[in-house]
């Protein structure tokens, strides 16, 4: 995704991921059903906002544009395979700081360590690499992301953005729900990727699906 290394296009992402972020998090913050305490999990609420913390993950992460995409990928990956631990406000910020330096440990050919990753979070290094493994152990180590897989993700992102800075539409001429590529977006769920995962499986999961019946077969 050449748009990527657009500046004003990156500047949007970062917005759109936070705010969609930060609409999750509310939302699973109200609700009042069991959810697990991970390692993710803060004491208290972080003072530093969602969007200004991304925003100083970009600045001094340095690391590729996809990864970002890369690093939303894994969060949905994340949030689906470990249900009781949806994204919230006491665990986004670990997240994302751990989702974006595994992005760029697997898509960038240079990156920096773990102690500069914990100092761009605000954690100890320490701390880094634990939740690093528990991200690790949490994915099933389902780390790659085929074309296919990316693609999906773009476009899906790209999508919204376009329907979010577009003026809203009169009631008369709004496409109805099952036609609207967004109809799923603001129904209850763990995390808003979750429709695409139930209507674009990528290669990579599928191929991934295979070989896990495959082991369990031998």
């Amino acid at each position: 995704m050449a748009e990527l290394e657009n500046p004003d296009v990156m500047s949007k992402l970062i917005a759109f991921l936070s705010s969609l972020l930060e609409r999750v998090a509310r939302s699973n913050d109200a609700d009042h059903q069991q959810q697990k305490v991970s390692a993710f999990h803060g004491l208290a609420r972080p003072s530093i906002s969602i969007q200004d913390y991304l925003e100083r993950i970009f600045k001094y992460a340095n690391c590729s544009p996809c990864c970002f995409v890369v690093a939303y990928v894994y969060l949905d990956r994340f949030v689906q395979m470990q249900p009781s631990m949806p994204i919230n406000s006491f665990n986004v910020h670990r997240l994302l700081i751990t989702s974006v330096m595994l992005a760029a440990k697997f898509m960038d050919d240079m990156y920096y360590n773990n102690a500069y990753y914990a100092k761009v979070g605000g954690i100890t290094t320490a701390e880094m690499n634990f939740l690093e493994l528990d991200f690790l152990f949490g994915l099933g180590f389902h780390l790659n992301v085929t074309p296919a897989t990316f693609g999906t993700y773009c476009t899906y992102l790209q999508r919204e953005m376009l329907l979010l800075s577009s003026p809203p539409m009169p009631p008369s001429a709004s496409p109805s729900s099952s036609t609207s590529p967004s109809s799923e977006v603001g129904r209850p769920m763990k995390m808003a990727a979750a429709p695409i995962r139930s209507r674009f499986i990528g290669e990579d999961e599928a191929s991934h699906h295979k070989n896990q019946q495959q082991l369990a077969a031998v």
